[in-house]
């Protein structure tokens, strides 16, 4: 079934207006990814450059050839794929936490007004809260082995996806919901049929922001008395003005939340597929 002609003030009613869902090809994926690489290689390429022509003092900002042995000596000497499992371990236990918490609380505040009564405020309010000061207690709290860690990656995270969830539920049309209940469904089906899949546009929104919080949280929490991870690495480095080691790690940080968000579309791809762009024809 083609899409409804849309009717444009001015133009011929003849000469309709169709919106065309676009169909994704190898060939626009691969023109895609090639566009999203100019940026960064023109960056990559004036880097070179200027490190090699004496412009930039390699103390400061080492050549891309030099980070590339630094990569190879931390990948022998430093284990660093075990370094970036660790860190990638931590990342996703503590956002996993704050996701789902997040989650459920959006959706209990949206659906109920004691809920919101209930969550809401509370919430809110330490939302305002800066994740860093939370830092020195919590470590009173928990000392300074892996909770600390976990728990203020969870809590950073679950904000974002409860402030998402709660505005999704909220949104959702009433009047649906009034149809489905005349159908007879009602309850968790009602939830789980209707509520649930007419918010997971706002919900998956919330996810992308809290994936990509979980990563920069991430950097905060390693602080704490790490042994092993990518903030241990970038502690030594800062000890140790390796300035190499720092770029790297901020580079494999980076590369970390480009990483979740690509998840996140991919998973938006899978669930939400009419959502894939509109043409005019």
């Amino acid at each position: 079934m083609s899409a409804p002609a849309i009717l444009v003030p001015g133009i011929d009613p003849g000469r309709l207006v169709q919106p065309v869902v676009r169909q994704a090809s190898q060939h626009s994926g691969r023109l895609s990814f090639l566009r999203r690489a100019i940026g960064p290689l023109i960056l990559v390429a004036a880097w070179a450059i200027a490190t090699s022509a004496g412009w930039i003092d390699p103390s400061i900002l080492p050549s891309p050839s030099g980070l590339v042995q630094g990569w190879q000596q931390l990948w022998t000497e430093q284990a660093l794929a075990q370094q970036i499992a660790t860190s990638l371990t931590r990342a996703l236990a503590g956002g996993a936490v704050g996701i789902v918490f997040g989650l459920v609380f959006g959706t209990i505040a949206g659906l109920s007004k004691l809920g919101e009564e209930l969550f809401d405020a509370l919430l809110q309010m330490l939302r305002t809260i800066p994740f860093l000061a939370l830092v020195p207690l919590f470590i009173v709290w928990f000392g300074i082995g892996e909770a600390p860690k976990l728990l203020l990656i969870a809590l950073a995270t679950m904000f974002p996806m409860y402030l998402n969830t709660y505005a999704g539920v909220r949104n959702v049309d009433r009047k649906v919901i009034e149809a489905m209940r005349s159908f007879g469904l009602s309850g968790w089906r009602l939830i789980a049929d209707v509520v649930l899949p007419l918010a997971l546009p706002q919900i998956f929104t919330g996810l992308r922001f809290s994936l990509g919080v979980s990563v920069l949280v991430l950097i905060a929490a390693e602080q704490i008395n790490a042994s092993a991870g990518l903030g241990y690495l970038l502690n030594s480095a800062q000890m140790y003005q390796q300035v190499d080691v720092i770029l790297i790690c901020i580079a494999i940080y980076a590369v970390l939340g480009l990483g979740a968000d690509l998840v996140v579309r991919s998973l938006e791809r899978v669930f939400l597929p009419w959502r894939a762009g509109v043409a005019i024809r």
